[in-house]
């Protein structure tokens, strides 16, 4: 069949379909340009070129109140929502062409990384919603500013520059910071000020915050840090001590480091050093005197004067008191004196000491009891060797185990003595360098030698044969002494004989003659006699002299033999 020359309306349909797409011409979903055909009870007709025309809120146009500024034929951007209703009329927004415009306008400005205005108008949970000329976006809380914002009031409705930080059109996501835009323009700022500083330079600010480690000064926008150690040449414990928020304040640029825009000020550097000459003022072996203005573990510092601070470190605080803590021998701002040890002008360190300053306890105490002489004392310990007894001078000796009693063992004799026990002494030994004394207890108790006995008992050597008198029966042994006033000495239990039954001491008397061994000596010189060993010696010469085990005789017969010849 043949086509027919004129063609129909269903033609021109037709052709209209299959010009623009389909059946809906591919206009849903786009923004077209229409024209303004009727205005009318607060709409607006326009025809987009579609088979019917949509109608559009004046108020979508609107610039101000009332204010539309559409007129019959006005040409228009709108979106399609679809291009027929149920009513047989196109669905037509200017709203939505407005966002759509407004996204691509903001893909492009994103992809560039450029600023973007918009008005802060309303609050959403977590922060608040912005209008970027159509395109809702979302200003988190922590982006509203550099510094947490307490009334958000001031900003709202108000046309400022905001940073996209992400977006996806297709999810209809915007979000969007105002305080990165602050801190770029802050930055620059910071460049530009920078610029105009230079290291060395001296300059006004003002004190703008306090912290626990310096102050923060503003130099005319731009903030720079003063440490609390570049306050002052002298000990400042806290910043609050010197300066004070809203204080000007004249300090130095000491760094400026341009990689992070940060400015280190001080002020000490504006004074006069006092750690110059310092060698000089403050020589070694120097006594001064100085304040504790802080107290530590490992010691305590002294001011000696504004700016020059030394430490006496704990081994050197005191000659008696070890191992104790700063705080239990000076306290903080106790004025004291202190010897100095050693100056370090380039470190600018001074070790002080404050025992050094004090005479030595060990010194003072062997001028004041010389070898010899007595002390009473209090029992502070009692170990497994001997005791320790308190002195005079806060210093301690100690009575070896050895020296606390004649006739008993080292171990009985401290079982004899407690803890807070005062006992006498006499000085044994004082060795100043080494910090000890020596003492000993028994050498006080009868008996005990006298210089006429010493010197006596030096004549005396070991192995020799000695004839004693019994000055005291003890259950441990024998006092005894070598004629009227030779050497004193101790005959033990044991010594008084070879058999059991001969070892008991009440068997003897005093003033009661024997003959005894000299077996050796203790600590004191004093002698130990033993009858047992002069008999054991007496055998063994009988029979070398008279007889052997092999010649028959009995050893009663060859002791017999030598009695006789001796007689």
């Amino acid at each position: 069949m043949a086509t027919s020359a004129n063609p129909t309306r269903d033609d021109f349909a037709a052709m209209l379909d299959e010009q623009l797409g389909g059946a809906d011409g591919g206009f849903e979903g786009r923004v077209v340009h229409g024209t303004v055909t009727a205005i009318e009870n607060g709409m607006a007709v326009i025809d987009v070129g579609l088979k019917s025309e949509g109608r559009v809120s004046l108020k979508e146009f609107a610039r101000g109140e009332d204010d539309h500024g559409l007129v019959v034929g006005s040409d228009v951007e709108v979106f399609v929502d679809r291009v027929e209703n149920a009513d047989g009329e196109a669905m037509l927004s200017r709203d939505r062409a407005r966002r759509e415009a407004a996204w691509d306008k903001l893909e492009s400005e994103f992809g560039e990384g450029k600023r973007v205005e918009g008005r802060i108008f309303g609050r959403v949970k977590g922060g608040f919603t912005v209008d970027l000329d159509g395109a809702v976006a979302f200003l988190p809380g922590s982006q509203v500013d550099i510094r947490p914002v307490r009334d958000v009031t001031p900003l709202m409705d108000v046309p400022q520059p905001f940073q996209i930080l992400k977006m996806d059109r297709r999810r209809g996501n915007i979000v969007v910071s105002r305080r990165a835009v602050l801190e770029e323009t802050r930055a620059e700022q910071r460049s530009e000020l920078i610029e105009g500083l230079a290291e060395g330079q001296v300059t006004d600010g003002v004190v703008k915050n306090i912290t626990d480690y310096g102050a923060f000064v503003d130099l005319g926008g731009i903030d720079g840090l003063l440490h609390v150690t570049d306050m002052s040449y002298k000990r400042v414990n806290h910043p609050s001590e010197v300066i004070e928020i809203g204080q000007t304040v004249t300090v130095q640029i000491i760094r400026i480091n341009a990689d992070t825009q940060r400015i280190s000020l001080g002020m000490k550097q504006l004074e006069s050093d006092p750690w110059e000459g310092v060698g000089a003022k403050y020589p070694v072996g120097a006594k001064v005197s100085g304040q504790v203005t802080n107290i530590t573990e490992y010691g305590a510092f002294v001011e000696l004067e504004p700016g020059i601070e030394g430490l006496v470190h704990v081994s050197e605080m005191s000659w008696t008191k070890k191992n104790v803590h700063p705080g239990k021998i000076v306290s903080t701002s106790q004025e004291v004196e202190v010897m100095v040890l050693e100056v370090d002008s380039d470190k600018r360190r001074i070790s002080l000491g404050l025992k050094q300053a004090q005479r030595n306890p060990w010194e003072e105490f062997a001028e004041a009891h010389p070898v010899g002489s007595t002390v009473t004392g209090e029992v502070k310990n009692a170990t497994e060797f001997g005791l320790f007894i308190g002195l005079p001078g806060d210093v301690d000796g100690m009575v070896h185990m050895s020296d606390i009693a004649w006739g008993i063992s080292g171990e009985d004799a401290l079982a004899l003595h407690r803890k807070g026990e005062e006992v006498n002494a006499v000085v044994l030994d004082v060795d100043v360098d080494k910090e000890r004394i020596s003492l000993g207890m028994k050498q006080l108790e009868k008996g005990a030698p006298t210089e006429a006995g010493a010197a006596a008992a030096g004549t005396l050597r070991r192995g020799e044969v000695v004839t004693v008198t019994v000055l005291e029966v003890r259950d441990g042994g024998l006092e005894v002494q070598v004629g009227d006033d030779g050497a004193t000495g101790f005959i033990k239990r044991s010594d008084l004989g070879r058999d059991r039954d001969e070892q008991r001491p009440d068997r003897f008397q005093t003033g009661q003659k024997v003959d005894a061994m000299v077996t050796g000596f203790d600590r004191s010189k004093k002698p130990n006699f033993s009858i047992k060993a002069h008999q054991i010696a007496e055998e063994k010469q009988a029979v070398e002299q008279y007889g052997s085990a092999d010649s028959g005789a009995s050893l009663g017969d060859i002791l017999g033999e030598a009695l006789k010849k001796n007689d």
